[in-house]
């Protein structure tokens, strides 16, 4: 007999996980899937960062719990990282270290939101963000930028859906699922918006802050009056390969990094002392490492952008960050291979899976009915292969 709570029974499965589930059922069955669908980087934990991990396991003084909020020092060394990388001006007290970054919007949704609550989300958005918002009780409250304006949001846009039930706003840059990248002077923007509301927080994801071709990551808490307004959100997954490791972090008012503290204190306590240690070697040393995978990414980007061009229907932006391209995939809406028809992104999903045997996501878990999101975190030779089987099974559809 089922009791489940009504909270769960309403709460949508991330949709990132669900196909790669199902990619991975294909291939239990034998078939050669290649996975597009997970924000997986394919490089392995930089060396010196795993040697920094044994050498914490080596002292035998970080098997005990860690403070909540994480180990001081890691804390100061995620302070002076927002200073010198972002301009933002966090003390350690400001710091929660949680297990991930969706742990720490979680807990930021968890401390903020009150039943009824609207939270502004700049779409296409990443699939989590509203069924964190909903599972604090609050109200998603989509902003759509389209394609033609590079999946951007404008500070109109932003002004336009603001009502007296607004507590909070979400977006990241460069963006998941979009590549996207929104510039200095479009924060600045948007915060002489938000600096229009006196009760509005920002919730500014900047996980990808590495993986980004513009050569200049911007971040909305370094602009005049935004510091005290805004939570960043951060961490090790994208930038330095550790999506394993599970270390996220924000930087808050006191008041918001106070409650994060107290919500993950009960929910699971600190995050992992030798997974902080590994990070505290990351935050501290040369990010050669990281700039190298940067560049690679840049490499796979104009080589998927050309590749994605030469399939008929496909509308493409140039994603300026991430790893992902979302394209608009709608002028395939109404056909059929005489067995399947394609009515939208979700049928062109499991289309792909079947007869191309790739794993792509749908757009509308990101908020985008039109498109669908592909990663090109593979090898060359993967990216190749599959959207050369993309492409042949879409020539069946008419």
């Amino acid at each position: 007999m089922e009791m489940l709570s009504d909270r769960i029974k309403n709460m949508a499965e991330s949709a990132t996980l669900a196909m790669a589930a199902k990619a991975r059922e294909y291939k239990a069955r034998g078939i050669n899937v290649i996975s597009l669908s997970l924000g997986e980087p394919d490089f392995k934990t930089p060396k010196h960062i795993q040697q920094g991990a044994k050498d914490a396991i080596d002292e035998e003084k970080y098997f005990a719990y860690p403070p909540v909020n994480g180990y001081l020092d890691v804390r100061q060394a995620i302070s002076e990282k927002f200073k010198r990388e972002n301009d933002l001006e966090y003390s350690a007290d400001q710091i929660v270290i949680s297990n991930g970054a969706k742990q720490s919007i979680a807990n930021v949704f968890q401390a903020l939101i009150n039943e009824g609550d609207e939270v502004v989300v700049f779409a296409p958005f990443w699939v989590s963000y509203s069924a964190l918002i909903e599972l604090a009780g609050g109200v998603p409250v989509y902003v759509n930028g389209g394609i033609e304006s590079d999946f951007k949001v404008t500070a109109d846009q932003l002004a336009a859906a603001i009502t007296p039930k607004t507590k909070a706003l979400i977006f990241s840059s460069p963006c998941n699922p979009t590549g996207s990248v929104f510039t200095k002077e479009e924060l600045l923007e948007l915060s002489e918006v938000i600096l229009g509301h006196e009760n509005l927080v920002v919730i500014a994801d900047e996980i990808y802050e590495h993986i980004n071709y513009t050569g200049a990551h911007a971040s909305i808490g370094a602009l005049p009056g935004m510091i005290d307004r805004t939570v960043t959100v951060n961490g090790m997954a994208k930038g330095f390969a550790m999506t394993g490791w599970r270390v996220g972090y924000i930087g808050a008012p006191l008041w918001l990094a106070r409650a994060c503290n107290k919500v993950q204190g009960q929910f699971t306590s600190a995050n992992c002392g030798i997974a902080q240690r590994a990070a505290y070697t990351a935050l501290t040393s040369d990010l050669g490492p990281t700039r190298e995978m940067a560049k690679e990414y840049l490499r796979r980007r104009d080589l998927v952008k050309d590749l994605l061009d030469s399939i008929p229907g496909f509308k493409t932006n140039l994603p300026q960050g991430a790893f992902y391209f979302f394209p608009d995939i709608s002028a395939y809406f109404g056909k059929s291979d005489g067995e399947t028809s394609i009515n939208n992104a979700s049928d062109l999903s499991m289309f792909i899976l079947d007869h191309a045997q790739v794993s792509v996501v749908t757009g509308e878990a990101f908020g985008d009915p039109s498109c669908i999101r592909l990663s090109y975190a593979a090898s060359e030779e993967d990216l190749r292969e599959a959207i050369r089987r993309i492409k042949e099974a879409l020539a069946k559809l008419s």
